[in-house]
């Protein structure tokens, strides 16, 4: 990565690190989460806004990389659209390698951080543990949360249209973290994550688009000429 690029990264990790250290002593993961915990069971989860949102999971994600496999492939055959080809592209591999690969397959699966439902402190049988103690793989998928990465994925044009047209990817940045909070508010009312999952849920997907996005050339990129 140039300097620029690695700057970015080593900001986005300090403030990661940053910020768990705040939630660690805090207290703020199992204090946000015996909120919603009531008389045994977590009824705010249950709410209409907060399960239709379980239920979306990552069909909005899925569609922004469908598009983009549907413009790669037009692209071939539409030459107006060969510049948005590697753009296009982009949001497919961010899509598996990010929320798909980093995420669910790499941490969620293999990490073993119990969910605040299955622990001692919530009724569960299993201990709590801090996002950086690694657990039983097998035993715990909470950290980090598949869900909000899904939601956060939503960011993916910003890593495209930053360096063209900053206002419409800020908007991109800007629409893809709200809809990843809701997303995350939604899965720590129902048990299932911890605040400091879905924290770095957001911190693992802007990381993998941070670097694909340079490894892709995206960042060198002049703008194409109808947005000159």
């Amino acid at each position: 990565m140039r300097n620029k690029s690695i700057k970015e990264a080593a900001l986005v990790l300090t403030g990661l690190i940053t910020l768990t250290a705040l939630i660690t002593f805090s207290g703020a993961d199992l204090a946000l989460s015996s909120i919603f915990y009531i008389d045994g069971a977590w009824p705010v989860g249950e709410l209409f806004l907060w399960k239709l949102l379980y239920r979306i999971d990552r069909l909005p994600s899925v569609i922004l990389a469908t598009a983009g496999i549907a413009a790669a492939a037009l692209s071939f055959w539409k030459p107006e659209m060969k510049q948005w080809r590697r753009s296009a592209l982009f949001l497919v591999f961010f899509l598996v390698l990010g929320p798909g690969l980093l995420v669910n397959t790499v941490f969620k699966e293999g990490w073993g951080r119990p969910r605040p439902r299955d622990i001692v402190e919530f009724g569960g049988k299993k201990p709590f543990l801090h996002p950086w103690e690694k657990g039983i793989r097998g035993e715990g998928r909470s950290f980090p949360s598949g869900h909000a990465s899904a939601a956060f994925f939503l960011i993916a044009p910003y890593f495209i249209y930053r360096r063209l047209r900053p206002s419409l990817a800020n908007g991109w940045l800007a629409g893809g973290v709200f809809f990843g909070t809701i997303m995350s508010i939604a899965r720590i009312t129902q048990g299932a994550h911890f605040l400091s999952d879905t924290l770095w849920a957001f911190g693992m997907v802007y990381l993998m688009g941070l670097l694909l996005s340079h490894l892709m050339g995206l960042d060198l990129e002049s703008p194409p000429a109808h947005l000159t």
